[in-house]
């Protein structure tokens, strides 16, 4: 078969060799590129694929219907919003993601933007190097707060078991009810954890119940000392009803990791001008044992459906 990775793994070159080896031993063919949003190259590149592999790069469905013998997408990602999944369900071709690769991942980095706003971080490091002192900027402590999780799914999970080690009150909201939920764990609807909670954390997938979910009044909802976490997808939130409330005091402060589009961001992004706001580059997901996993994922979905027994199906 004809096996195109579309993007890097994100992994050293030795280790992605040991992965492919055992498929190359059997005839298969690799083929690796660049990542690229140019729609011609796209098509020229996996024109003869039988499998794509991709992480998160844009895949749209009219490029996806120029791939005529394509049998298998592999996704290294855990959200599959950025592919045309109507596409490929329309002639019938399977597709499979890496989800589970990112939970420590994006738990942990969820703990250290909170961290980061309740200490005043950026504002003291930056005072620090002015010469100058803690004045103004003494922080809060993690314990004692209480978190609201906005999906309840194992990153969310994930990331309640570290917000409760520090001490923390928990407090989830996801579509569904959870019975299995540690007993650290109280559920309740939306509205009530926006009015609640000291820190929001975003966990909840793209879709068209969550699509803007967190607006003006959403926002307006949440306590004046409260911050929000945005690690799940950029449109979740209205990120110029969120400059807005930062900037007017509604809320004290945001830490955003996904954008409405991928970085780098254009100038006129809001969140780059609003006031205390942590903003990284869509960087959550990405650890040295995160890439790692999520290759060791990957190949073992390959393996799989070529075998007939397809896993992590999407």
């Amino acid at each position: 078969m004809n096996i195109v990775i579309m993007e890097s793994l994100g992994i050293p070159a030795g280790e992605l060799n040991a992965l492919k080896a055992p498929f190359e031993a059997q005839g298969h063919v690799f083929r690796e590129y660049p990542r690229t949003a140019d729609r011609p190259t796209l098509v020229d590149e996996a024109k003869d694929a039988d499998v794509m592999i991709l992480a998160n790069m844009p895949m749209p469905a009219q490029v996806i219907d120029a791939y005529p013998k394509l049998k298998f997408v592999d996704i290294a990602f855990t959200g599959v919003d950025h592919v045309a999944m109507d596409a490929l369900r329309a002639r019938g071709i399977a597709a499979s993601n890496a989800s589970g690769y990112s939970n420590e991942a994006v738990a942990e980095l969820g703990i250290a933007l909170a961290l980061g706003l309740l200490r005043n971080i950026p504002k003291v490091e930056e005072r620090c190097r002015e010469g100058g002192t803690k004045d103004g900027l003494v922080g809060c402590e993690l314990r004692g707060k209480t978190v609201g999780i906005v999906g309840l799914g194992k990153i969310g999970r994930r990331a309640a078991e570290l917000y409760h080690a520090f001490g923390c009150e928990i407090l989830a909201s996801s579509r569904s009810t959870h019975p299995d939920c540690p007993e650290y764990v109280t559920e309740v609807p939306l509205e009530e954890l926006l009015r609640r909670a000291d820190v929001v954390a975003l966990h909840c997938p793209l879709n068209d119940s969550t699509r803007g979910m967190i607006d003006k009044e959403a926002l307006a909802l949440m306590k004046p000392t409260a911050v929000l976490l945005n690690l799940a997808r950029g449109p979740v939130v209205v990120s110029a009803d969120l400059a807005e409330a930062l900037n007017a005091g509604t809320i004290a402060g945001a830490g955003i990791d996904v954008f409405d589009v991928e970085p780098p961001l254009p100038a006129g992004e809001p969140l780059l001008h609003a006031k205390n706001c942590i903003l990284t580059p869509h960087v959550a997901f990405a650890t040295k044992e995160s890439m790692s996993l999520r290759a060791g994922i990957v190949f073992e979905n390959l393996r799989a459906w070529m075998d007939g027994a397809q896993i992590n199906i999407v």
